[in-house]
């Protein structure tokens, strides 16, 4: 049998592209199951270069929430094609949809545009350096390569290091790293850093996210009593556990925020909002951050009709429902298979997770099976709102065969 063409592409993209994609969660791994390049997608399938067809639950990573190809979306980025792309002033979506955040971000009382999510997690951190006249950093989590600074911290999702190349020393000692729902090791850090601390990033632990009840009064009362600001990376979990993100699932409101997976269905754009005090270290006479692309139209007319259907339609009780459908169904069938796995977290972004005593390449095995039979899945996977029941029950019954397959294998073992 040929190597395939999604596999050629993959092998040719390694000679011109480093990692052999600019998105490094993206570079597939467990080849020659795993397509080496998907060409085209809709509603919640997607399909490689030898045209073969999988249910899709990555999502690009997680911006495509209404699903591949959704026609009001598209229907909007045609419209405004038509009008042009960028000019050289402010054009009125850049205002409405600024409008639209503050509207529907419990914490937003202004917001500024950017395209990716950890460029605007930098501006955050410029405004709050700027804010307190603080120069020191705390991050909880994966905070995008451009803010993983600190010894220890997260360099991609799930990964850390003890240093980071490229980083020099001196930078990457302003910035510390601290664990999800430890308030213990964040007091010794602003015990340590007294007065220091500009800001407390935090980033959630999908697979324990539910602690954030408890967590996030826990580290609002923290910053507050330091003076410093508490900065929310609502990548993921904005527009998805709720449209307003943690901070309205929790009830509890950060300074800043920044959103972007999930706000324009798969159109590069990024949002840092927050409270106007707080955002005014970034206006005229402030710390400058500006981005040419900031207010590029086609992103904010996505921006504005993803978010207007947020508002109308219960995109997020459908990412509920047929997430606890989808990956409920999917911890039955680990039990039942006697496979030591499960899916940990809220239903719409959880995380899979080895049970103890798994050995280490059960993930591994799990999904390139799952490749086989036409199921994309990540570590974190989501539904989008293009899943409807048929789509979930097709992928259960697929996966059903997956686990029993694998069930033979590990029993022959």
């Amino acid at each position: 049998m040929g190597v395939s063409k999604s596999q050629q592409w993959a092998e040719r993209s390694l000679r011109s592209i480093p990692w052999g994609s600019s998105t490094c969660s993206k570079a597939p791994s467990f080849l020659p199951e795993e397509p080496g390049v998907i060409v085209r997608g809709k509603g919640c399938r997607v399909w490689d270069a030898d045209g073969k067809e999988y249910i899709d639950y990555r999502n690009g990573l997680g911006p495509v929430t209404l699903g591949y190809g959704y026609p009001a979306v598209d229907e909007a980025i045609r419209e405004q094609l038509a009008n042009g792309i960028v000019f050289g002033h402010p054009h009125t979506l850049e205002c409405e949809v600024a409008e639209l955040a503050c509207e529907l971000i419990p914490c937003a009382e202004q917001a500024r545009f950017l395209k990716t999510g950890g460029e605007a997690l930098a501006a955050a951190i410029r405004i709050a350096r700027h804010y307190t006249g603080r120069d020191h950093i705390v991050q909880v989590g994966y905070n995008g390569w451009v803010n993983a600074l600190a010894a220890g911290s997260a360099t991609l999702p799930g990964q850390k290091a003890q240093s980071v190349p490229g980083v020099p020393a001196a930078v990457s000692a302003l910035h510390h790293a601290s664990a999800w729902n430890d308030i213990g090791q964040l007091e010794r850090l602003f015990e340590q850093y007294d007065g220091q601390i500009a800001a407390l990033i935090v980033a959630a632990d999908y697979e324990h996210i539910g602690a954030g009840k408890t967590f996030y009064p826990a580290i609002r009362a923290l910053t507050e009593k330091h003076g410093a600001l508490l900065v929310y990376d609502e990548i993921v979990t904005g527009f998805r556990i709720a449209i307003g993100g943690v901070q309205q699932y929790f009830g509890v409101n950060p300074d800043l925020a920044v959103f972007s997976k999930g706000i324009a269905n798969g159109m590069p754009l990024s949002v840092y909002a927050g409270r106007k005090e707080v955002m005014k270290a970034c206006d005229v006479g402030g710390t400058v951050i500006s981005s040419t692309f900031g207010g590029e139209m086609l992103s904010l007319a996505a921006a504005k009709a993803s978010m207007t259907i947020y508002k109308e339609q219960d995109v997020v009780g459908h990412l509920w429902k047929q997430g606890e459908r989808m990956w409920g169904g999917l911890n039955r069938i680990f039990a039942e298979k006697e496979i030591p796995m499960k899916m940990a977290g809220l239903w719409p972004c959880p995380t899979f997770v080895a049970e103890p005593g798994a050995k280490a390449d059960l993930k591994e095995r799990f999904f390139r099976l799952a490749y086989r039979h036409g199921v994309s899945l990540y570590n974190v996977s989501y539904v989008n709102y293009s899943h409807g029941d048929q789509d979930i029950d097709e992928t259960l019954e697929r996966l059903q065969g997956v686990c029993e397959q694998l069930q033979k294998e590990m029993e022959a073992e």
